[in-house]
């Protein structure tokens, strides 16, 4: 038995039983010894931490280039690890400044060690742990960014207070201990998230709001008037000249077909096909999805009519005092089984949780979907088109879909149009920043209209679109289809992702919305002709493939050689397409034998 420092008495009853427990070998994880070894003891892995399942989607980039950010402003789950390391610690340090003069810890600090642990069991009862209550928020009820750099500023705060109290091996603000934190492959990220960490505004590279945005907001066509047309350099040679040239004349084809009273959609999809001058092409993609009518006298109204009716339902989804189905015109009362609300907030917790999850994943490599304003914009649409469309919901892919219009809305009301970089989009002004989330928003929707089948339960248009790639590749190149089929590869193991997230996860976004322009320049571009760019797609590496076994197969096409992929790639890609289009469109003889085939329909992504 031990005793208490400074004296020969017995320790008291509650202090006897405590010390009596073996140090060495206890497996409780609540104690922790004093070590009397003055080496500090090697740093192993935390068994606090959940080892689960990583991000599974082939984005050919280390998962440490993740921004895996976890803002207090979303829903996530209690952090039931962060107070065990905090305590944890706290009673390391303790029992190491006591070591020298007694073998065992204070009563006192173990026995409020113990009392703690209760409020682990409370977490979800407690409001401000979310920061709703004292959230000045923004007009839908998110933090804003001024409460964030607070919130930020105390948490620094609170960690210098425990550096200078004696935390700094094994706390919380360890480094290493925050490294494997962020980097953890756990089963649900949303436990373990550190504070946010978005990178810092540049505003020295050039990305400058147009003086005239208020005028864009109004009306796009008044962008036509601003814009600046490429000069040839003195020193360019003939072909470079003929190049710029060639450019110009495009744009003025553009300018005089957008200009018109009436502007005829036959037209410019005949010239949108080869491609659209990121100059004009936000109007044009607007136009062409329908979004924008083509009368410039019903323009405007449409304009202001669609984006108010986007914010009042980001308003309402977001109200706090609706109910737990999260959707518009929730009440109190309202909600559906398994729902729960955070702080009297209305938000269909299944839903919020997946797509905060998903946001920070979307676009990692690009800095300017690390941004928080980027990521709060998208989170929003989403939200909002997951509850108007309960028939789907969200579904994973859906947040990459939305990139390529929020990009080009955004470049409208930029100097610069290469704005992946170098630009915060939280320095904006608020009506930009609105108008570009409605148009993004009601774009989003006009393209999953024509593909809702692709997000239903079960993913029949998805399973269609795979078995329809599989027939066509056995008429396009048999040998391909025939190694294939002997190396037992199945064809929705590798092109769910394609038709899924329409290739988005294998080409860069600039590539991406190259490709759109002749998407949206076709009748049936997303639903039909994408389904003959993943047949050239797959072709193209017929020569490599056809020498692969089964593991090689599926280890290439899961990371393909595109990284370095240019517009001309892409238009050669989209014209071999059209070749297939040509030949089989309107034709079943290449869809034969498809009814024999057994389909897997719970393939999940």
């Amino acid at each position: 038995m031990f005793s208490s420092s400074g004296g020969g008495k017995k320790a008291p009853p509650q202090q006897q039983e405590m010390v009596q427990v073996d140090r060495s070998d206890a497996p409780s994880p609540f104690w922790r010894g004093a070590s009397r070894d003055p080496t500090p003891a090697k740093k192993t892995r935390d068994s606090g931490l959940v080892v689960g399942a990583a991000y599974s989607h082939a984005d050919m980039l280390k998962f440490d280039s993740l921004n895996i950010s976890g803002s207090g402003s979303r829903p996530r789950s209690p952090p039931s690890t962060t107070p065990g390391h905090e305590r944890n610690s706290s009673l390391n340090s303790t029992s190491a400044k006591s070591g020298s003069k007694s073998s065992a810890p204070p009563l006192k600090t173990y026995m409020n060690f113990l009392s703690n642990t209760n409020d682990d069991w409370t977490v979800d009862d407690t409001d401000d742990m979310y920061d709703y209550e004292s959230d000045d928020g923004d007009d839908f009820g998110l933090p804003s960014l001024s409460n964030m750099k607070r919130r930020t500023q105390r948490k620094a705060e609170q960690s210098k207070a425990r550096r200078d109290g004696g935390l700094g091996a094994g706390g919380d603000d360890d480094p290493e201990r925050q490294s494997r934190r962020r980097n953890s492959d756990s089963a649900d990220i949303g436990f373990e998230r550190p504070a946010s960490i978005y990178p810092m505004p540049r505003k020295s590279e050039g990305k400058i709001l147009r003086p005239q945005y208020k005028e864009i907001l109004r009306d796009p066509a008044n962008a036509l008037h601003l814009i600046n047309y490429p000069t040839i350099p003195p020193n360019a040679t003939q072909k470079e000249i003929d190049a710029i040239n060639s450019r110009i004349t495009r744009i003025n084809k553009f300018k005089r077909l957008l200009q018109a009273s009436t502007i005829p959609l036959a037209d410019l999809r005949q010239l949108a096909w080869s491609g659209v001058p990121e100059e004009v092409r936000a109007m044009t993609w607007q136009l062409l999805l329908s979004y924008l009518p083509t009368s410039s006298e019903r323009r405007v109204a449409t304009l202001e009519r669609k984006r108010k009716e986007y914010l009042d339902g980001v308003r309402q989804a977001f109200d706090k005092g609706g109910g737990p189905g999260g959707g518009p015109g929730g009440g109190p009362n309202a909600g559906t089984t398994g729902s729960s609300t955070r702080g009297g907030r209305g938000l269909d917790e299944a839903i919020w949780h997946q797509i905060s999850i998903d946001v920070p994943r979307t676009n990692p490599h690009i800095e300017l979907y690390g941004y928080e304003a980027t990521q709060r914009s998208l989170e929003r649409i989403l939200y909002v088109w997951a509850v108007r469309h309960p028939a789907s919901g969200y579904v994973q892919g859906i947040n990459d879909l939305v990139t390529p219009f929020w990009q080009v809305f955004l470049g409208t009301y930029i100097t610069d149009p290469d704005i992946e970089s170098g630009m915060d989009p939280g320095q904006l002004p608020r009506a930009v920043l609105d108008a570009v989330e409605a148009d993004s928003f009601w774009c989003l929707t006009k393209l999953l209209d024509g593909i809702q089948d692709h997000y239903i339960v079960a993913q029949p248009g998805i399973q269609r679109q795979v078995s329809a790639l599989r027939d066509l590749t056995a008429r396009i190149d048999a040998g391909l289809a025939r190694h294939l089929e002997s190396e037992n590869v199945e064809f929705i193991q590798f092109s769910f992702r394609w038709m899924n997230c329409l290739l988005m996860r294998e080409i860069s976004v600039k590539n991406t919305i190259r490709m759109w322009d002749t998407y949206m320049a076709e009748e049936q571009g997303f639903s039909e002709f994408h389904l003959y760019v993943c047949a050239a797609f797959l072709v193209k590496w017929s020569d490599r493939l056809v020498k692969m076994d089964f593991q090689e197969i599926m280890m290439f096409l899961q990371s393909l050689p595109t990284r370095d992929w240019t517009e001309k790639d892409i238009e050669l890609l989209l014209s071999e397409a059209y070749i297939w289009q040509s030949l089989f469109k309107g034709s079943s003889a290449h869809l034969r034998g498809s009814e024999n085939r057994v389909q897997n329909t719970h393939f999940q992504l």
